[in-house]
């Protein structure tokens, strides 16, 4: 299978925040965010895969700044890394204020998925590589990443099992 460059799987997404998008506060739902940044992830994972995907694994999403009523909310997602079935994502989020066009880093998410076949069994993805030194960056840390989140997924099976025991 041909390696892929992480180009090729860049995707990029704009919407304007509107009131029914936000909480009180006048800022947007998390939960909205959240939903924008897994749809974006899917769209570039399956972008890289050519094939259907589903989402394995968020690690975390961080809100780093409100995105405010009446600014745009910009995702930007590539894949940083491929291992045999899955693909580490990374979405950046950013708002602008559409007036001044000030831009605000305003949350960041790794993601992982994994490539379905035409049996909805695990597929092989291609592999990827970096050409710019952000790729290179986020290419480069993803191994200890993975560990990470393998390591918190047996941690979570162990409490299961001891909370759950099996009959």
């Amino acid at each position: 299978m041909e390696a892929k460059p992480v180009s090729a799987s860049r995707t990029t997404m704009s919407d304007l925040v509107l009131p029914p998008d936000t909480n009180n506060h006048g800022t947007i739902f998390g939960g909205r965010v959240m939903a924008y940044v897994d749809k974006l992830a899917s769209i570039t994972a399956m972008r890289h895969a050519r094939m259907p995907v589903v989402t394995a694994s968020s690690d975390s999403l961080d809100f780093l700044a409100p995105i405010r009523v009446g600014e745009a909310i910009i995702l930007e997602a590539f894949v940083t890394c491929t291992y045999k079935t899955s693909m580490e994502i990374f979405c950046k989020i950013e708002s602008e204020n559409l007036l001044t066009g000030e831009r605000r880093l305003t949350g960041a998410s790794y993601l992982t998925f994994v490539g379905l076949g035409p049996d909805g069994k695990p597929a092989t993805v291609p592999p990827v590589y970096p050409e710019t030194d952000e790729e290179k960056r986020h290419y480069e840390t993803a191994p200890e990443r993975r560990a990470h989140r393998i390591e918190r997924r047996l941690a979570k099976r162990e409490v299961l099992e001891v909370s759950h025991p099996a009959q």
